[in-house]
């Protein structure tokens, strides 16, 4: 299990990175993906929504279950992977090199996880 330095982590595991471009990246993490299984969709992301932190931002499902993927910080999305919905099985083979949609936000990263703290929320979880 892969839990990059450089990332920030939420509980109900996504993966955030600030971009280049100042816009945050979301995904969801290699734990997450593990324990969904093969994912067959994702979507339901709304471009222009605005979100607080903690509020449904779109839906992953797989073969197994659905489960929710949720705004880590308060901000607006501005963009959705498209790619996903063609090759949803990205999230499986490369989780953190694909990301599900991206927030213009002004909140502080650091009441999120680093990697460590989320390491061991994870294990914690077993």
């Amino acid at each position: 299990m892969q839990f990059p330095g450089h990332l920030k982590y939420t509980k109900t595991h996504e993966w955030i990175n600030q971009g280049e471009d100042g816009l945050l990246w979301i995904g969801i993490t290699d734990a997450a993906q593990d324990m969904l299984g093969d994912l067959v969709y994702v979507g339901d992301v709304k471009t222009g929504q605005t979100l607080k932190a903690g509020d449904t931002a779109g839906v992953v499902e797989s073969v197994k279950a659905a489960s929710d993927i949720y705004a880590p910080v308060d901000g607006e999305v501005v963009a959705f992977n498209d790619a996903l919905e063609a090759e949803p099985q990205k999230l499986n083979s490369a989780p953190y090199d694909a990301w599900i949609f991206k927030m213009k936000s002004t909140s502080a990263l650091d009441t999120l996880m680093d990697a460590k703290q989320y390491q061991s929320n994870v294990e914690a979880a077993k």
